[in-house]
């Protein structure tokens, strides 16, 4: 995410880090870089000018604390200005209306009938009733594509084949919601290769009669600054409140994210960050500035994985792996639980330094797919095999390599790592008996406690 950007910026950050003092000249000349990497990642320039010069202002008037060196401090400026122009906060939903009414709009191909199902998913866990309208007459599939998505996450679409009246498929969808008690409707409005005066005023019309909480513009976050355009022409026409940016996890520049705020007044909401429908998530100002300055955002990564998986199922899991009693069985579970919170590259991007690490080890899909065969290879075994692996002769390692379609020696290579894996968990069990014990021992606690 913003690949290029964090890289650029990490880069003015060691020139930053070795200030011994802050003066005005070398506080110019450190952030000039700065703001070519903004540049670069096509933040509009006027943006990056007035970041640059707030930036300034702070780092040269700042008292520059003790215990902190002059360049860690400019570092923090850098970041609370970076968290201010993404927003500073959070910016939710206004779901009020009963039925609550939300209109997607923006150009074709930025994501918007993919964003409205994944909206509707979102929608589902905080309890609402969603229900997906298909207002694009002029785009067949975008129908065949949302009647798709609906059926994927078991929420009702309405559509009218054949009309090509906005206004009707509104009215229908409207009553249609009360009638089915639906308490949120997501319009998916047509969208066309570039803006045209015609497409507004049929946005218009359908806002006027819908009277929607929430118009939210779809942005290709890839176009950079070209999308605070198309966001300042629709939030003219329409005054959107609000803009979710989409395919994140492709080659963004950063432009988009970066000047939207600033040159529109409108917050970004949602962010798409992959293809799959539950790859999309509230967008957070200072943990977005965090991943773009290569601090992490361990945040996000602890919400993902207590939604993969839960609490007593990670207490089982820790008292197993303690005990010594990890199984194969159990590692083919925490392998699916790994493959729900994404990407392996975007696990890694979120812990602190993540950008570096993902540098250093290069393309991380080639793990990724180690994963797979690894997951491959214990699906080929019996519950029994899995569960105790010793019971594998060379008969039993023959067929299960034939069946997950690797070698005999990759499986045997498989099964040697998880066994040396085993072995370690076992010691770190012992050692922590052992560390109870001693602390329980008359004198004992009060040197472990030191």
């Amino acid at each position: 995410m913003f690949e290029s950007l964090s890289g650029k910026l990490q880069n003015a950050f060691r020139n930053l880090r070795g200030l011994g003092k802050i003066s005005e000249s070398n506080v110019t000349e450190s952030l000039r870089e700065v703001r070519m990497a903004l540049l670069d990642a096509d933040v509009n320039f006027k943006v990056a000018r007035d970041f640059i010069e707030r930036v300034k202002a702070k780092s040269i008037g700042a008292e520059v604390i003790a215990s902190v060196q002059p360049g860690q401090q400019i570092i923090k400026i850098i970041h609370d200005e970076l968290v201010a122009l993404l927003g500073s906060a959070n910016a939710t939903l206004n779901l009020s209306g009963n039925p609550s009414c939300l209109m997607m709009v923006g150009l074709h191909g930025a994501g918007k009938t993919t964003s409205s199902g994944k909206l509707a998913k979102l929608l589902l866990k905080l309890g609402r009733q969603p229900l997906l309208v298909a207002a694009d007459v002029y785009r067949p599939a975008a129908m065949d594509q949302l009647e798709t998505l609906g059926k994927q996450l078991d929420i009702p679409v309405f559509l009218l084949r054949g009309e090509t009246d906005v206004l009707k498929i509104a009215r229908e969808a409207l009553a249609f919601a009360q009638a089915h008690n639906r308490n949120t409707i997501i319009f998916d409005t047509a969208g066309r290769l570039q803006i045209d005066e015609a497409l507004v005023q049929e946005l218009v019309r359908l806002r006027d009669l819908v009277q929607p909480q929430e118009i939210l513009l779809v942005l290709d976050a890839a176009t950079g600054q070209e999308a605070v355009n198309v966001a300042t022409h629709f939030d003219q026409a329409l005054n959107i409140t609000g803009a979710i940016l989409t395919k994140l996890d492709g080659d963004a520049r950063g432009g988009a994210a970066l000047s939207l705020k600033s040159v529109t007044g409108k917050p970004i909401k949602f962010m798409g960050t992959g293809e799959k429908l539950d790859e999309f998530e509230p967008f957070h100002p200072e943990r977005m500035a965090s991943r773009i300055l290569g601090m992490g955002d361990v945040v996000s990564l602890v919400e993902r994985a207590a939604e993969a998986v839960s609490e007593d199922d990670a207490r089982r899991m820790e008292e197993k792996m303690r005990k010594g009693l990890f199984t194969l069985e159990d590692f083919q579970e925490q392998l699916r639980a790994m493959k729900k919170l994404g990407s392996l590259e975007s696990i890694v991007g979120m812990l602190p330094g993540g950008a570096e690490m993902i540098k250093q080890q290069g393309n991380l899909s080639k793990q990724e797919k180690e994963f797979k065969r690894m997951e491959a290879m214990i699906c080929g075994m019996t519950v029994q095999e899995r569960r105790s692996p010793q019971i594998l002769n060379a008969k039993r390692r023959m067929r299960i390599a034939k069946g997950s379609g690797v070698t005999v020696t990759e499986l045997n290579t498989m099964l040697n790592k998880f066994g040396e894996m085993q072995q370690m968990m076992k010691k770190m069990g012992k050692m922590s008996k052992l560390m109870g014990k001693m602390g329980g021992m008359p004198g004992m606690g009060g040197m472990m406690r030191r």
